[in-house]
């Protein structure tokens, strides 16, 4: 894990800044502007992308804004001139979809992940830009996807992780019909200036108990809860040095106008007194591949590198996360080359620890 490839496994597109909600933790800045993506960005990407996707596995990550907000006869025209062998997903908040929407998945083989954070109650941040809560249009369209047989995954934003709330997560999600689900414990970055900042004690026993929830009732994919025992599978097998890529994934965003942010999507419309705009190069006057070819020259990512080889020397969670995220150490310390993140004590420490907890607390005790 070290240094960031120059060949990515899945670019993020943009293809719209707007979104028709306004939740309270969105970090994007510009959601309130419909800026579309020109069809000649998705033509730059896609002639950039076709030979990685013939050399394995490929995704295009429609995410907005709203990516449904670019309408369907937009989002179509963008998919276009991509191949055959690419796989596309959307990140959508589910409030736009209808049987229409549902003819276009299946036509154009979408991937569908639903943003939903659990029960009504639990949703009191996702509401439209009315200030009207949208759970009851999320659930609309989420049932439009189970009359089409539509299977979709599920993200769920936790602003608040303490003990007895992730048994009921749990259930909802496996009442919801999803086939992965994945958590995000709220993060400190972009327009969401809230704090992330948790007792320690109550977000490791929110991930046990998770873990103890799934491990009732396996029905879904837990993102999450997975990788975690991937990973410590591998630290028994001694394969733990296996499990990260060798390389950073560059994860490529192409903002609406083509300009390409690189490592943190959310730091895309963004800009730094040191670094201005955090864009390595717009593919609409540069190919993505040389984009990439010349990034780690960039100062910012420069300092991000440097930041990682820290984490490196000095963390012994590094083997399990490879370094906190670029965006995180960015909103929470105004720099790239710290170390530690209340993202990474919540999603990445606490988390592991968390597993850990609920394997010590369940093994047999003859092995004790």
């Amino acid at each position: 894990m070290r240094g960031m490839s120059a060949t990515p496994t899945y670019v993020v597109m943009q293809p719209t800044t707007l979104c028709n909600l306004d939740c309270a933790y969105c970090y994007l800045p510009f959601r309130g502007d419909d800026r579309r993506m020109p069809v000649e960005v998705a033509r730059a990407v896609a002639e950039a992308v076709e030979p990685w996707a013939r050399d394995g596995r490929f995704s295009v990550v429609w995410h907005g804004g709203e990516p449904l907000a670019a309408g369907r006869d937009h989002l179509a025209a963008l998919i276009e001139p991509f191949g055959a062998g690419i796989e596309h997903h959307v990140q959508t908040n589910a409030t736009l979809i209808d049987d229409a929407w549902c003819e276009f998945f299946t036509e154009h083989r979408v991937r569908v992940s639903v943003s939903v954070d659990g029960p009504r109650e639990r949703n009191g941040d996702r509401v439209t830009r009315g200030g009207k809560p949208a759970y009851d249009r999320i659930r609309r369209g989420i049932e439009a996807l189970h009359r089409h047989e539509i299977p979709f995954s599920a993200l769920c934003v936790v602003g608040d992780p303490r003990p007895g709330l992730a048994t009921e997560l749990y259930s909802y999600f496996l009442d919801l019909g999803c086939e992965v689900l994945g958590i995000n414990v709220e993060e400190l970055e972009g327009v969401n200036r809230r704090t992330n900042r948790h007792e320690a004690a109550d977000v490791t026993a929110f991930w046990a108990e998770l873990v103890s929830a799934w491990r009732h009732d396996p029905r879904i994919h837990l993102r999450e809860v997975e990788w975690t025992l991937r990973f410590a599978a591998a630290v028994l097998d001694g394969t733990a040095d296996e499990v990260l890529p060798r390389h950073l994934d560059p994860i490529p965003t192409i903002a609406q106008d083509g300009s390409v942010v690189l490592l943190s999507p959310e730091l895309a419309g963004f800009k730094d007194p040191r670094y201005g705009d955090f864009t390595s190069g717009n593919v609409l006057n540069t190919r993505l591949g040389e984009i990439l070819a010349g990034a780690a020259g960039t100062p910012w990512i420069a300092e991000f590198l440097r930041g990682v080889e820290a984490c490196r020397s000095s963390c012994a969670y590094f083997g399990f996360c490879g370094g906190a995220h670029a965006a995180n150490r960015y909103f929470e310390h105004g720099r790239f080359d710290v170390t530690e993140t209340d993202h990474c004590r919540n999603s990445k420490i606490r988390l592991l620890e968390g597993v850990l907890d609920h394997a010590r607390d369940h093994e047999p005790a003859a092995i004790r």
